[in-house]
């Protein structure tokens, strides 16, 4: 399942210059929560930058997004052409792409947050089953256990 947030969703760019990973997690939700990311080049498949976002004590939910907005602005750090958010939370995919509705205040602020960071950019969600998010779902468990927040850029 994909959504866009491009001009023309009929007709997306063929690839994506980057691929955003993200994942988040919560012992307890709410509990000890933290958000990560991997920016991988969609080319090579070479990890850029991986990074954890610790939120504290929060929902799994807040820390999906949080992993999510982080790995985006690490992406467009990079200056894109487009690119290809990929996570393995089907609501978080859906409230991005329009198709759900956002209930709680906390998680419309997150969504206006990614929303503002995506205006004007070339953007596509994509559900991916949790198995293919190892390396976000990683970040955000290192990013928990230290609990602080990381990043590392690992390629050029």
């Amino acid at each position: 399942m994909s959504g866009a947030l491009w001009d023309d969703p009929i007709a997306p760019p063929a690839a994506p210059d980057l691929i955003v990973e993200a994942d988040g997690g919560s012992r307890g939700n709410p509990g000890i929560a933290a958000g990560g990311a991997v920016v991988l080049d969609a080319v090579s498949g070479d990890v850029l930058v991986e990074l954890g976002v610790y939120v504290g004590i929060g929902s799994n939910n807040v820390a999906e997004y949080r992993g999510m907005i982080e790995g985006l602005r690490a992406a467009f750090e990079r200056e894109p052409a487009s690119v290809r958010v990929r996570l393995d939370s089907k609501l978080v995919v859906e409230q991005m792409t329009g198709r759900w509705k956002i209930k709680h205040p906390d998680m419309q602020a997150l969504a206006r947050e990614a929303r503002e960071l995506l205006a004007g950019r070339r953007v596509s969600f994509e559900w991916i089953p949790r198995a293919q998010n190892a390396r976000a779902d990683a970040a955000a468990n290192e990013s928990m256990d230290r609990r602080e927040s990381f990043r590392r850029d690992l390629a050029a």
